[in-house]
């Protein structure tokens, strides 16, 4: 006897239905694979995140001690220049003592004009 159509079409459906649930785990173990791989490229991530912001830190750190030196020299310059122009001052006071005291009297007077301008 040959097969009828309910037949052939209980066999389709079910052949349909082991393709299926073959497809079904195949997909399954793709999700658990690319889920593995995502889960170790978020570690490599993480890992490689870490060490760039310690990288950075360290680097940050390496500018401040940098700029304090820097600082420090900016300072000390300032202070080699205000010294040289006292010495200046100083060495002009003892060659024109009498100009020096005329100066800074015409200093002081327009200092004392202006502040009691501002006064009024």
């Amino acid at each position: 006897m040959s097969p009828t159509h309910t037949d052939n079409l209980k066999s389709n459906l079910s052949e349909a239905g082991s393709h299926l649930k073959r497809a079904a785990a195949d997909t399954a173990e793709a999700v658990r694979g690319a889920a593995a791989a995502a889960g170790e490229e978020m570690r490599l991530g993480k890992a490689n995140l870490k060490a760039d912001l310690a990288d950075g830190a360290i680097a940050g750190l390496s500018a401040l001690e940098e700029a304090a030196g820097a600082g420090s020299e900016q300072v000390d310059q300032l202070m080699e220049k205000g010294r040289d122009l006292i010495d200046s001052a100083a060495d002009l006071i003892r060659e024109r003592p009498i100009a020096s005291f005329g100066a800074a009297f015409a200093a002081g007077w327009i200092i004392a004009k202006l502040a009691r301008g501002s006064n009024r």
